[in-house]
């Protein structure tokens, strides 16, 4: 490819909208544009990478066992609904009728699609294990799109799915998905990590985020300093953590005048923080109330709170007035007093808690002596670890202390058992021709995002710094002077043996300016620069620069092509 025929319109500023690294450089550098909130085009140096990152996934599928097909992107509302998922997927979910008023979807993800597919054509033991895969796109119409193919509402993923006869067998099949994904990251040259996850919407028993670690993550991440345990911090375990011994007083009122938080009912009552049982109030979908307790110096965990409740999609912070129904009183909170029917959830330390301070549902009034063992006798209360891990806290495996990071998840893999077979039928016969559902996993990986993590872990002042297996090309030649015959003609040589040497190349042939060139390869993130000037043709040298470490070498020409070689060998 020669860069005067090539589509990449450079940008020196930076696009206002573009709020992270890898959305910003891949602006700059003419990778993608955007077509509309969410949705973005990509352009010749963009799709390269693309395409680079799709073929290691397409080998490692293969590898691994995967037949590869393709789904429609419509969906019938009826498999969605035979699942029990149209209606509990909520908004996300891009909704169209046809002309005859029949209801679709734009593909989210495709579990319903492919049990639908499997159950009209599997029948026996002996067609199984099966591993399905495709790569397509995907549409979810996300509230607030941002962060450019980080949190898109069109995005390309790649979505395999496996059917086996029994959990042992799902299990397998899980282990050989987690071994391609990490074999798949490590290809690509990211730094990653497999951490255990929440399964969110999609159900299931057990999952991994594959994460690429990076500063610009979404996701923050435990990670133990001894053993290899790691987890989000949505699905990270604690825990209990046992008060001292000590004798239990008798609950006592007490006022409290201004102290709607923590901080100030410690001062007031010259209490350690570690005594207060704090109150956090949500609602859900259905406008149910939640009230999650944890101790003072502890955050609620959402997400383990939404788990608890039961038919619950999602949570927001609930109003005064619910809370004023239920008895409660805004700042003030405990589960002392709170009428039936409220979900509370506290959390397993809090149970273990001594002589503590808590809300006494009236305001500027505190119980002290709450021992929650014996005064938390609410029927329905539920008792589960709800704390949001944080740093130093002990790993729940080996007990040493865990670091916070963050990453960017780029694939997700999922036990999901029986909960899609079940609902649609699915169901296959054994060797004694019993008839069992078939025991399901899927794993997806995003590709976009994946590209975009990429580029958040591998940058610098100057633009990307892509590595190699997934760099749009590997190799640019640069003559100082385009213009010049001579100089071209000897950067069309070194071209011609890198291309023919199997090396992704580009000859960067524009009438530019020397400083221009320069720049857009440092922009770009080409993992090699070969740089032909006057003086190394003179001398019958050239100049290759390594991107990733700004390393210059100056090499005899009849050297350039071994030296390269040797370069990208070790990138």
């Amino acid at each position: 490819m020669r860069a005067s025929n090539l589509y990449a319109p450079t940008l020196r500023n930076t696009p206002a909208e573009a709020e992270v690294v890898s959305h910003q450089l891949m602006y700059r550098a003419g990778m993608i544009r955007k077509s509309a909130g969410g949705m973005y085009t990509f352009l010749p140096l963009g799709w390269r990478t693309i395409r680079k990152i799709e073929q290691i996934i397409r080998e490692e599928m293969e590898n691994a066992g995967g037949q590869e097909i393709m789904m429609p992107i419509l969906q019938p509302a009826e498999y969605w609904k035979e699942s029990g998922r149209w209606d509990a997927y909520g908004d996300e979910m891009m909704r169209i009728d046809d002309r005859h008023g029949r209801g679709f979807c734009l593909g989210p993800t495709h579990e319903e699609m492919i049990t639908a597919l499997v159950r009209d054509e599997v029948r026996s033991y002996k067609q199984l294990p099966l591993l399905l895969w495709q790569m397509q796109d995907k549409f979810r119409d996300e509230r607030r799109p941002r962060f450019g193919l980080m949190r898109s509402r069109e995005f390309i993923m790649k979505d395999l799915y496996s059917f086996d006869k029994d959990e042992e067998g799902m299990r397998e099949s899980y282990q050989k998905m987690y071994d391609a994904y990490s074999k798949i990251f490590t290809r690509m040259g990211l730094e990653f990590r497999p951490v255990e996850a929440d399964n969110g919407a999609i159900g299931g028993a057990k999952s991994h985020e594959f994460t690429v670690l990076a500063d610009a993550g979404e996701s923050n991440i435990a990670v133990c300093t001894k053993c290899e345990y790691a987890a989000s911090d949505e699905k990270a375990e604690l825990k209990v953590i046992k008060a001292p011994v000590e004798e239990m007083q008798p609950l006592e009122k007490v006022a409290t005048p201004g102290t709607s938080t923590i901080e100030k009912l410690c001062d007031f009552l010259n209490v350690p923080v570690e005594k207060t049982i704090k109150a956090v109030a949500y609602q859900t979908d259905t406008d149910a109330l939640v009230l999650a307790f944890v101790r003072g110096d502890h955050e609620v965990n959402e997400t383990k709170v939404l788990n608890c409740i039961e038919g619950a999609l999602d949570l927001r912070m609930a109003d005064e007035e619910a809370i004023t129904a239920a008895g409660g009183c805004a700042g003030f909170m405990s589960p002392i007093g709170i009428q039936k029917g409220t979900h509370i959830v506290v959390d397993q330390t809090v149970m273990k808690m001594v002589n503590a301070v808590a809300g006494a549902n009236e305001k500027d009034t505190h119980y002290k002596g709450v021992n929650p063992q014996r005064d938390f006798t609410n029927e329905g209360l539920i008792v589960t670890d709800i704390r949001l891990i944080k740093e130093g806290d002990p790993c729940p495996v080996c007990g040493a202390p865990v670091k916070m990071t963050r990453g960017i998840e780029a694939g997700q893999v999922f036990m999901l058992g029986t909960k899609y077979s079940e609902a649609m039928g699915a169901k296959f016969l054994d060797e004694q021709g019993h008839e069992h559902p078939l025991v399901m996993g899927c794993y997806g990986i995003g590709v976009g995002r994946t590209m975009a993590a990429a580029i958040e872990q591998n940058n610098d002042e100057q633009g990307i710094i892509w590595p190699r297996a997934i760099a749009p090309f590997e190799v640019v030649v640069v003559p100082v002077n385009g213009k010049k015959e001579d100089q071209l003609s000897y950067a069309e040589s070194i071209y011609d043996e890198l291309k023919k040497a199997g090396i992704d190349a580009l000859l960067d042939d524009r009438p530019e300016r020397a400083g221009v060139k320069f720049k857009d390869c440092d922009l770009i993130g080409y993992p090699l620069r070969i740089t032909v000037s006057p003086k190394g043709m003179e001398a019958g040298t050239v100049e290759i620069k390594v991107r990733r470490t700004g390393e210059v070498l100056v090499v005899p020409r009849e050297q350039a092509l071994a030296k390269a070689q040797e370069l990208l060998a070790t990138l």
